[in-house]
């Protein structure tokens, strides 16, 4: 079989058989062109004229947004119809197949190609609405939440685009779908980390047991940690808690999930205070409690309405556990305001004799005289008598004889 040459002569004819076809239909193809262009100058020139009457005289910018939707899915569109008019007149009885097929490629590209300014238009008009949810809300979902919501609901929609053109095509996409969900399963499981910490961050937003600026402690972390104090970033992935030490310590929102959150400011500055004492059984129990009243109300930060109070919590070995409740003007300075109370009862306890109880023991140390009747070992008089052997094997000493009682022997 002879082969087919693809040299100088094949490129020669071919280049023959074109312009041989083309040429009788060159007027009707630069017509079309020519047509297509002066279509989207007109539309691009009615659009100007709309924006500058109707637009540009609106506080809004929804219109705007509107507007450049319209432009770019008419010009578009425009090219669309063109390629697929260009298509039916430089083929019309070309070989069997070839022109529809190619018109409904050029279909599908035109309606997947809509769905490029419509994701954009979408995203313009989410953003938007987090604007005025900026303005007239004080959380921080449309801050945080909001950017992810629309970068998705974008890739949404040019997804459907692409399988409405593909399908437009004949494409089977069903392979495509499943290999899509296969691939979506593997890199779940690989990030499941970062899935759980991102679905707990909406979680939080959403939730809002905390906001920027609050002063929060997580009461199940390890101490000595830093995970106490204000709030400075609510993320989709982590929260950022800036403790006394002024250190950023970074909690991944699934392990604050997890714990219990105490929120000091959500309710407002005041706060009751708690703060636990000892006393001893012999000291006056309402002197104490009335030198704590007075020590607490000696502190700046202290509301004297409602007035101090102090309760009896309990009784221990050597104590009496009482304990202090006060109401501060300033939540962020609790500690502060519990030192220096706990520093003034100290004090006023020292100088009042009331005792703070503390793990002690007391030694008595008895005289021995010769006449104790029960001296101790190494004494004068005293000692303990030597044990005496016992068991199978031992031998009785003269004084542990065995002597047959007589009658002399017998008391009366």
């Amino acid at each position: 079989m002879e082969r087919p040459s693809f040299g100088i002569e094949t490129l020669s004819g071919w280049w023959d058989a074109a312009v041989s076809y083309a040429v009788p239909r060159l007027p009707e193809t630069l017509a079309l062109l020519l047509g297509g262009v002066l279509a989207v100058w007109v539309a691009r020139k009615t659009l100007k004229r709309v924006q500058r009457q109707v637009v540009n005289r609106t506080e809004t910018r929804l219109d705007d947004h509107i507007l450049y939707f319209l432009h770019s899915a008419i010009s578009f569109s425009i090219f669309g119809v063109s390629a697929w008019l260009l298509i039916h007149i430089l083929a019309p009885d070309g070989p069997a197949g070839e022109a529809p097929r190619a018109a409904t490629w050029v279909v599908a590209l035109w309606v997947g190609g809509l769905f490029f300014p419509l994701s954009r238009f979408v995203g313009d008009v989410l953003t938007e609405l987090q604007g005025k949810l900026i303005e007239r809300t004080d959380n921080t979902f449309d801050e945080t939440a909001m950017p992810l919501v629309i970068r998705t609901v974008k890739v949404l929609v040019l997804g459907v685009g692409v399988v409405i053109a593909l399908d437009l095509m004949g494409l089977n996409i069903g392979p495509l779908l499943a290999g899509a969900g296969v691939m979506g399963l593997a890199l779940s499981l690989a990030a499941k980390d970062t899935l759980s910490n991102l679905i707990a961050g909406v979680l939080l937003i959403m939730d809002r047991p905390f906001h920027v600026g609050d002063r929060i402690e997580l009461w199940t972390a390890p101490n000595e940690t830093g995970t106490w104090g204000d709030v400075i970033e609510v993320g989709l992935r982590a929260t950022k808690i800036r403790n006394p030490d002024n250190l950023v310590v970074v909690v991944p929102n699934n392990l604050i999930m997890q714990r219990d959150i105490v929120n000091y400011t959500m309710t407002g500055d005041h706060i009751r205070l708690r703060i636990p004492f000892s006393v001893a059984y012999e000291s006056d129990i309402e002197k104490a409690k009335r030198l704590l009243i007075e020590a607490a109300l000696e502190v700046d930060g202290v509301l004297a309405d409602p007035l101090p109070l102090v309760i009896v919590r309990g009784f221990g070995n050597s104590d009496v556990q009482i304990q202090l409740r006060v109401w501060v003007k300033e939540a962020r300075s609790r500690r502060k305001i519990a030192d220096e109370i706990t520093g003034k009862a100290l004090t006023s306890f020292a100088t009042a004799g009331v005792e703070i109880p503390y793990p002690k023991r007391e030694l008595w140390i008895r005289s021995v005289t010769d006449s104790d009747p029960h001296p101790l070992p190494g004494k004068p008089g005293g000692g303990l008598p030597a044990p005496s052997p016992t068991g199978p094997h031992a031998r009785p000493s003269p004084s542990d004889a065995v002597t047959p009682a007589g009658p002399a022997s017998r008391e009366g």
